[in-house]
C-alpha cells in the first residue's frame, strides 16, 4: 500500500480530513468491538487453537497486548451495556474510560454513570470514580524492590529452531544466570522500571507510588526521627506535604524573589529582555502557573512544564514592555506557536500562514482572569496559598 503524506492540504482541509479520519476509525472500532463481542460469544476462537479471546487477537489479529485487552473488555461490556456503543462512535467515550468503569457498571447505575463519564479524560474519570466509589487509604510502607538478575545470551541451535518456527535459525535468548557462590561485590545499580504512579482513592484522597534510592530513603527516615515531637506517628503524608511546603517556598525566592517586604525594583532598561522580579510574581499567581493560551474554542492550554514569560499584546521584537499586563504564561509550544504567527514560520521549508497584519484578526487574544488576593493551587492537603502582599509575594501550606 503506498501512502503519500497530504502536503497539497491547506491548514483547514487537514484538520478538517483528520476529523474525518479520527471519526472513521471510532466507526471501524466499533464494528471490530461487536464483532469480536460476537466471536467472544460463540468461543470460536477455540477452534483456532487459542485459549481466550485476548490470546487469539494477539495471535491472529496482530494486536498489541494493550490493544487486545482494551477491545476485549469493551467487547463484553457492550454485550451488556449496547448503549455503550453510541457513545464510542460519536467520541463521548473511548476504550479506556470504558475499561475505567466497566468494574462499577450495574444495571440499577449503567445509565447515570456512563452519562457521567461520557466526555470525560481519564484523569477525571479516575475522580469520577474516586467520588462515586471511594477507596480505603493505602497504609504508607517502605520496601526494597527485588535486584535484576544478570543475564547471558544462549545461542539457539538450528536443528532447534525448526520445532518452532517463531525461533530463527540464528536466534538468541536471555535467561537468568542463577551464580553458584555468593556475590561479594555490589551489583551496578540498575534503573528503576517502574513508573511514579499518581490514583485517585476518594475524593481529597490521593496513592502515590514511586521508586527512590537507599540515601532517600534515609533521609525520610531521619525527617521522621527528627519530627516525632510534632508528628509522633511519623506519618510519611504529612512529613512529605511539609517538605514540599518549604521546597516551594525556597523556589519561589529563588524564581520570583519572593520576599514579605520586597525592594523597589530597579525596573528595566528599554528592550532589555530583564522582567521585574514583581512582574514575574504577579503574572506567575494571575495566571496560576499554567500556560494562559487559550484557542479559538475557548479551550485554555494549562500546561505546567517548562513555562515561559510571553510578550503576547506587544512582542518584544517591536518594543513589547515587560508589564504585568503584556506579559502571560506560555508553555515552549505555544509560545514558539505564536511567534510564527506574528512572524511567519521560522523553518525556510514552510509556508507562510499569518504575517502581522493579519495575525490581530485570525487569532484571538489569550484572556485569562485577573486574580487578586489569595490563590489556592492544587487539591487536598496538596494545596498552596499564593499570597500578593503589598507586590511581594509568599507561598502557605
Amino acid at each position: 500500500m503506498k501512502t503519500n503524506f497530504p502536503t497539497h492540504l491547506s491548514d483547514r482541509a487537514l484538520v478538517a480530513e483528520v476529523m474525518r479520519l479520527a471519526g472513521c476509525e471510532r466507526q471501524a472500532t466499533v464494528h471490530l468491538i461487536t464483532h469480536l463481542a460476537e466471536l467472544d460469544k460463540r468461543k470460536l476462537y477455540r477452534a483456532a487453537g487459542y485459549s481466550s479471546l485476548f490470546t487469539y487477537c494477539t495471535g491472529v489479529l496482530r494486536l498489541s497486548e494493550h490493544e487486545a485487552f482494551n477491545r476485549m473488555k469493551a467487547a463484553r461490556v457492550v454485550r451488556r451495556f449496547p448503549q455503550i456503543l453510541g457513545l464510542l462512535v460519536e467520541g463521548s467515550l473511548n476504550l479506556t474510560t470504558v475499561k475505567l468503569i466497566a468494574a462499577h457498571l450495574t444495571v440499577e447505575n449503567h445509565q447515570r454513570l456512563v452519562e457521567a463519564a461520557a466526555g470525560k479524560s481519564k484523569r477525571e474519570v479516575q475522580e469520577l470514580l474516586a467520588r462515586l466509589f471511594p477507596q480505603a487509604d493505602t497504609p504508607p510502607s517502605v520496601r526494597k524492590l527485588p535486584a535484576c538478575r544478570p543475564t547471558v545470551e544462549v545461542v539457539i541451535p538450528a536443528a532447534l529452531s525448526q520445532l518452532n518456527p517463531r525461533v530463527g535459525s540464528a536466534a538468541t535468548m536471555t535467561t537468568p544466570v542463577i551464580p553458584e557462590r555468593p556475590v561479594t561485590a555490589p551489583p551496578p545499580p540498575v534503573p528503576s522500571r517502574h513508573h511514579p504512579v499518581v490514583a485517585p482513592l476518594a475524593p481529597d484522597r490521593y496513592q502515590i507510588t514511586v521508586t527512590v534510592n537507599a540515601t532517600t530513603r534515609e533521609k525520610l527516615e531521619l525527617a521522621q526521627d527528627m519530627l516525632r515531637h510534632a508528628i509522633p506517628n511519623g506519618d510519611l503524608a504529612t512529613i512529605i506535604d511539609r517538605a514540599l511546603s518549604t521546597l516551594l517556598e525556597e523556589l519561589a525566592r529563588k524564581k520570583f524573589a519572593a520576599t514579605n517586604k520586597p525592594r523597589a525594583s530597579c525596573g528595566s532598561a528599554k528592550r532589555s529582555r530583564y522582567i521585574p522580579a514583581k512582574v514575574k510574581r504577579a503574572v506567575w499567581i494571575r495566571d496560576m502557573g499554567r500556560c494562559a493560551f487559550v484557542a479559538a474554542s475557548g479551550r485554555r492550554c494549562g500546561e505546567r512544564a517548562f513555562v515561559e514569560f510571553h510578550h503576547h499584546d506587544e512582542p518584544y521584537g517591536v518594543g513589547g514592555p515587560a508589564t504585568t499586563a503584556n506579559l502571560q504564561l506560555r508553555c515552549a509550544s505555544h509560545n514558539a506557536y505564536e511567534a510564527d504567527l506574528y512572524y511567519g514560520p521560522r523553518s525556510p521549508e514552510g509556508v507562510v500562514r499569518e504575517t502581522a497584519a493579519s495575525y490581530e484578526a485570525s487569532h484571538p487574544r489569550s484572556t485569562v482572569e485577573s486574580r487578586t488576593g489569595a490563590v489556592t493551587v492544587g487539591s487536598g492537603s496538596s494545596r498552596v496559598r499564593l499570597l500578593s502582599q503589598r507586590g511581594g509575594a509568599s507561598i502557605r501550606p
